[in-house]
């Protein structure tokens, strides 16, 4: 009887999760939504990003990194600014899944309505009024077609699409591709960017000595760029060779 009061007392005396300190701190934002603060790796809870290899059609049925868009614009958003995060579980890739707050704003309400993410209804209907005035004003992923994030990490040629536009003949083509993949996502993308041994981010266009010698693999940290322009504002500088 006793050794059950002492184990009774020491799992009162341990703080549930729910309970723990919050996480505090200047985030360091690695997709819309997954940042880091300190040395706690934190998801999002209650939304769903597009990842940041995730493509998308614009209003003109163009192709564009959707999901390079919503890991800057949340960057941007919140640069500077101080991250209360209050958490709620750990997810099977370890990251601490939270309600994060910047400057006293829900920082998930604030993507979903802007559409740089979507409610994830399988965990929580918090942000669908959020959701739904993004499609409505076109916001965002929503001012062309896209995939959920969650259909896209398991997609296939039957995946829907979503968004304001009509999507054109061959949009699954374009949607299911990667911005990180062995083939170039589309004929004017074939810029290759790959992070060296000093963890430098290097542009190849093919005119590059070593560009037939960059091997696309989403594992080793590659990415297609269409332009030098968009190579450079991603933070590459182009080869020396």
């Amino acid at each position: 009887m006793l050794r059950k009061f002492l184990i009774a007392l020491s799992l009162l005396a341990i703080p549930s999760l729910a309970e723990a300190a919050d996480i505090t701190g200047i985030a360091k934002v690695r997709a819309g939504d997954s940042v880091l603060i300190g040395n706690t790796r934190i998801r999002l809870g209650g939304i769903d990003a597009p990842a940041v290899d995730q493509l998308c059609l614009n209003t003109k049925t163009e192709r564009w990194t959707c999901g390079i868009a919503a890991r800057d614009e949340l960057a941007k958003y919140t640069e500077g600014k101080s991250w209360v995060c209050h958490a709620r579980a750990i997810d099977r890739r370890g990251r601490t899944v939270a309600r994060c707050e910047v400057g006293g704003e829900d920082i998930q309400k604030w993507l979903v309505r802007n559409g740089w993410a979507l409610a994830y209804t399988r965990v929580s209907r918090d942000y669908e009024p959020d959701e739904a005035a993004a499609r409505e004003a076109k916001a965002g992923m929503w001012q062309g077609a896209f995939i959920a994030p969650w259909d896209w990490r398991v997609r296939n040629k039957k995946t829907p699409i979503l968004g304001a536009t009509k999507p054109p003949e061959g949009a699954h083509a374009v949607l299911l591709a990667s911005a990180s993949g062995p083939v170039a996502p589309s004929p004017d993308c074939t810029i290759k960017g790959n992070v060296n041994t000093a963890g430098e981010c290097i542009y190849h266009q093919p005119t590059s000595r070593w560009y037939t010698q960059i091997k696309m693999k989403i594992s080793k940290g590659t990415r297609w760029f269409c332009s030098v322009e968009e190579a450079e504002a991603a933070g590459c500088r182009e080869t020396k060779r």
